[in-house]
């Protein structure tokens, strides 16, 4: 339990024995008791701000003073005693539920705090988005339409950008608090949850500075995509730990998939991905949605060649000579998808991701695979099977890095803030995943993209390593 909550516990026990205290210190120990608890879930509002993780808590004060008021006000029977009624004795015990409640819910969603970087440098970031003449868009039936992609860089900056007059830093989920509340509601809404559940996730910030001028060089590009219906930043600690070490990192937000996508003028794209029901038709879906993804990926990655698509603070700053595809899940799938048919790719990175269509890039790989499973065995045995056979096809090292007790989503920010459902977050510690994907991820792209030290030790260190190729 928090040591918050703790506080408000021990003013509430006190209440609790206020009845068996010396008649005369009675009524002071009552009112000293009620002022703490009140006092107590002041202090931790003021603390943690009005997250409404504390609400229960808050009511707690409210009980325990009802509770103080009706022991001072109740009359005393004929010996000089005063009466206990019974629903005294059941308002402390509620009041004592809702400071537990309190916990729990702040222990199941905590505040979001970002991973300080370990990188010498610090960390810029910005958001363009693109638009592709040549490609119809196709979640739609308009002809004219066509594809748009939001993507978000990070990359190393010039020292000082953080001591810059103006400098902040950008919300966690959008370019400012109005996107973030909107790709929240599309979250919630995608997976059937309140949004309000999110709301740590729309307050938080990362620590990259908005706009920041960069570093005078060029630097290797990773692409990343999400998940399915994920977001660009769902693996902000691990692209800002990239950045910070050297990489430009380019994540991409896939309209109509993404659960939520905020184009510059303020539309909001929502997802359309959703279960039939039935496995076979779901795969198929599955396989067109990484194909639009994959030739998303190429699409951003012309863009980054391409003299006037930047910032012009950043023109120079990707080395696209230089380049990983990257993705978590369905993310995973299509950076490998994509690797098959472009020759700049240098390497893939596939976070935890089902190998679709006709995987079989010839780069080097890093499979980053949960150990914790599915939960289904057959669907692990075909995971398996589908790993093996585009690692196979790899004409450099490939890596595969089963991590112990991690779940799906615990080699995401996710584990930062979410529940930590077993199903979905394994039983890693929270911190321990994407900590995990940032280290693995850069040793594999610092020996694969700057020819650095083999990746072996590292990798080998971080869970179950098993290589092919080298």
């Amino acid at each position: 339990m928090p040591l918050l909550d703790v506080v408000a516990l021990v003013p509430l026990a006190l209440l609790a024995a206020a009845p068996w205290t010396p008649a005369d210190r009675r009524r002071a120990t009552v009112l000293l008791a009620a002022g703490l608890v009140a006092a107590a879930a002041v202090v931790v509002v003021v603390a943690e701000g009005a997250r409404w993780q504390r609400l229960p808590l808050v009511l707690a004060a409210v009980v325990a003073g009802a509770v103080a008021a009706a022991r001072l006000r109740a009359a005393p029977r004929g010996d000089g005693r005063r009466r206990r009624p019974a629903w005294r004795a059941v308002g402390v015990v509620a009041a004592l539920g809702l400071v537990a409640a309190g916990a729990a819910a702040a222990w199941a969603f905590p505040v979001l705090r970002l991973p300080q970087p370990t990188g010498p440098a610090e960390v810029g970031t910005t958001v363009v988005e693109w638009t592709d003449p040549d490609r119809p868009e196709p979640a739609t039936d308009d002809e004219g339409d066509r594809r748009t992609v939001v993507a978000q860089l990070w990359y190393p900056a010039a020292p000082g950008a953080a001591s810059v007059d103006g400098a902040e830093r950008m919300p966690y989920l959008g370019r400012d608090l109005q996107e973030a509340s909107a790709v929240a509601a599309g979250i919630g809404a995608q997976f059937g949850v309140p949004a309000f559940l999110l709301d740590e996730a729309v307050r938080a910030r990362g620590g990259a500075v908005v706009d920041a001028a960069p570093l005078d060089a060029s630097f290797p590009v990773v692409l990343f995509s999400p998940g399915l219906a994920g977001v660009r930043t769902q693996a902000t600690a691990w692209a800002e730990e990239l950045a910070s070490h050297g990489y430009v990192v380019v994540a991409l937000d896939h309209p109509y998939d993404s659960a939520a996508v905020v184009l510059t003028d303020g539309t909001v794209v929502p997802s359309r991905v959703a279960a039939s029901g039935d496995d076979a038709q779901d795969d198929r879906n599955a396989e067109a949605w990484a194909a639009v993804r994959a030739a998303d990926l190429t699409f951003a990655l012309d863009q980054l060649g391409r003299p006037g698509t930047l910032p012009d603070r950043l023109d120079g700053l990707p080395d696209t000579s230089r380049v990983a595809l990257t993705g978590h899940s369905l993310g995973g799938a299509s950076a490998l998808l994509a690797a098959t048919t472009d020759e700049r790719v240098d390497a893939v990175v596939d976070v935890d991701g089902f190998p679709r269509g006709a995987p079989a890039p010839t780069q080097p790989v890093l499979a980053l695979v949960a150990g914790a499973g599915t939960g289904s065995a057959d669907g692990d045995r075909a995971y398996a099977d589908a790993l093996d056979r585009a690692l196979a096809a790899s004409a450099g090292p490939t890596y595969r890095l089963v991590v112990p007790r991690a779940g799906h989503l615990s080699l995401t920010d996710a584990a930062l803030f979410l529940p930590p459902v077993p199903m979905l977050l394994g039983s890693i510690d929270r911190p321990d995943g994407p900590r995990t994907t940032a280290a693995a991820t850069l040793a594999f792209l610092d020996a694969t993209l700057r020819d650095g030290d083999d990746a072996v030790a590292v990798l080998d260190a971080l869970g179950d390593l098993t290589t092919t190729g080298r």
